[in-house]
């Protein structure tokens, strides 16, 4: 079955494409340049304030950020807002309490950090386990964007046989296949360079569509108060998938959820159940959501403790030459993505005005993660072209979002298995020509693991999958991290067995809730937490209880078995706090070790 092109948007197509293959020429050319371990694993230490700030940027905006926060915010208003703040105040942490020391450290993986501050190869183990249960958890929301958004460019393709539209599967599968051979050929120095670019593709895709639309539908105060109370008569309110009536259109106003009308109801999308429609809905207002705040605060401590704590974020930071570049890069990440952040939610006030149709799902794209996508079409009726080319260079940022994270994540994960496993493990007499070829192997075998993840969450809300992601960080690697650092009487033991349990049941947790909604088999457990709104609740974001729980094993432990501190425990200290006009700094790992 041979497919008709002729239907597809060429700006479209042109963005993505030009976008596509110059992120592949430049892995390309900076494979060349990757020589040694040292190239492959932190770009051998050398990278820039600049050029590495706008590569966390680049690697850290995701597909969440790209499409998720605008779905989010025109779905849920307000309540929404917490995702790009939070995104954004998790560098906080890492500016005051992880950055500086970690790359005073200077390992070349988290695991090595792990292990160098125990005196514990076991500890890599467990270390390794959890990055790669984060890499590839983070990986999902990567595969849905890549899916969605090759499905919303090819939505017109016409196939010889008559069937239309690109399956959500072909997305995954060719973005997934383009990265993984990219990270193969140029591991860390080869993609340094690529996130770079695409996060300055990003801050162009996300603002200058703003820009030109408020300038030809009014600027973001009158779409904001358009959305606060309009008359919207022959629009069907609709709440879950199994709930719809139509109101009369005297009620049937578009409201945030602050601002609904206590006596009357409000059917999601345009605000949250109240009373009057809940009932006519044979639901209760109440029990709609009624842990929605314990969620929200959950949800805080996952995003700002988990940037902390992703593993393929704080590897970056061990590029830098010292602590005092990584701190200056930090801050400016603060910068770069703060302002990013700005146009996102302005996106999603815009589509609750202008393309409500996107509730129901349309041209591919289901439910409101496609609003940056779509939005820019609005103007095609009246400015000709300017409405595709627009959505031309929306498409090409989230090409760029999804590739730059699943790039970061493939070197993190792949990192992990060819230097922990196989180079300190397997084979710790190996040499670095051997886990360079190991690198490349292990590369390919994430890639198809993370194709193969992004094939079961085609229904998963991209921000939804993004916050398990981060919930699991939070709860494992940010107290591991925070604690190791900034206390010197933790012991290995109190550090796995905090790290183990607040993981560990964050996964599990988290799993149950994911099987709940969607496997058929786990019916009962479905019942069950229906019934349930509490545990519902804290298992869908287990932040709020697993991160204290995690603290205070690691502490009580410690405490315990206060005897296994490590006798050069003041040294290390020492190394992780000193100013490098001292010249204590040591590189954990030393190129010429780098295969013994």
């Amino acid at each position: 079955m041979m497919p008709l092109l002729a239907n597809v948007d060429p700006w479209i197509f042109t963005f993505s494409a030009i976008t596509v293959i110059v992120t592949v020429a430049m892995g390309f050319w900076s494979a060349k340049k990757s020589k040694t371990a040292s190239d492959f694993f932190v770009a051998g230490r050398s990278v820039g304030v600049g050029m590495n700030a706008s590569a966390i940027s680049g690697e850290y905006l995701s597909a969440a950020s790209f499409m998720g926060v605008a779905g989010m915010v025109m779905s849920s208003g307000y309540d929404a807002l917490w995702y790009p703040v939070c995104y954004a105040c998790g560098y906080l942490f890492l500016l005051l309490f992880i950055a500086g020391p970690l790359r005073r450290f200077g390992a070349y993986t988290i695991p090595d950090f792990a292990e160098g501050r125990f005196d514990s190869p076991v500890f890599r183990k467990i270390a390794v386990v959890f990055v790669l249960f984060i890499g590839f958890f983070y990986t999902m929301p990567q595969m849905k964007g890549a899916g969605v958004t090759l499905a919303y460019i090819f939505k017109d393709i016409e196939w010889i046989g008559g069937a239309k539209g690109l399956p959500y599967w072909v997305g995954v599968v060719l973005v997934g296949a383009v990265i993984t051979l990219n990270v193969a050929l140029g591991g860390m120095k080869g993609i340094t360079l690529v996130q770079a670019f695409q996060y300055w593709i990003k801050m162009f895709a996300i603002s200058v569509p703003v820009f030109v639309l408020m300038s030809v539908h009014s600027h973001y105060g009158n779409h904001l108060q358009a959305n606060l109370v309009k008359p919207s008569a022959g629009m069907t309110s609709q709440g879950d998938a199994s709930t719809s009536l139509e109101t009369a259109a005297a009620l049937n106003r578009k409201v945030l959820p602050e601002k609904a009308p206590k006596d009357e109801t409000w059917i999601n999308p345009f605000g949250p159940l109240t009373t009057k429609a809940a009932k006519a809905a044979g639901l209760s207002a109440e029990e709609s959501k009624p842990y929605s705040l314990l969620y929200t605060y959950s949800l805080i401590i996952a995003l700002v403790c988990g940037t902390a704590g992703l593993p393929h974020i704080l590897v970056r930071f061990y590029t830098n030459p010292d602590g005092v570049a990584a701190k200056r890069t930090t801050m400016w990440v603060m910068i770069l993505i703060g302002v990013f952040y700005v146009f996102p939610p302005v996106f999603g006030v815009m589509g609750r005005n202008l393309m409500p149709e996107l509730y129901n799902g349309l041209a591919g794209v289901k439910g409101t993660d496609g609003v940056v996508l779509n939005l820019p079409l609005i103007l095609t009726e009246k400015y000709g072209t300017l409405g595709a080319v627009l959505s031309g260079i929306t498409c090409a940022g989230a090409f760029a979002a999804f590739m730059s994270t699943f790039s970061g994540l493939l070197v993190s994960m792949t990192g992990a298995l060819a230097h922990d496993i196989y180079g300190r493990i397997l084979r710790p007499k190996s040499t670095p020509e051997d886990r360079m070829r190991m690198f490349k192997f292990c590369a390919v075998i994430c890639g198809v693991g993370a194709i193969l993840l992004g094939f079961l969450v085609e229904t998963f809300e991209i921000n939804k999958l993004v916050g398990w992601a981060f919930a699991i960080a939070a709860t494992s690697y940010f107290p591991l991290l925070f604690l190791a650092t900034w206390w010197r009487n933790i012991t290995m033991k109190g550090a796995a067995t905090g790290m183990l349990a607040g993981g560990s049941l964050s996964l599990v947790a988290i799993a149950s809730t994911m099987l709940a909604d969607q496997a058929k088999w786990a019916e009962g457990l479905k019942i069950w937490y229906t019934t349930h709104p509490l545990a519902r609740t804290l298992a869908e974001q287990p932040a709020i209880w697993a991160l204290p729980l995690a603290i205070v094993l690691m502490i009580v432990v410690s405490r315990l078995t206060r005897s296994e501190v490590p006798a050069d425990i003041r040294m290390k200290m020492l190394v992780l706090h000193a100013p490098e006009k001292l010249g204590l700094k040591q590189e954990y790992i030393q190129e010429h070790q780098a295969g013994h």
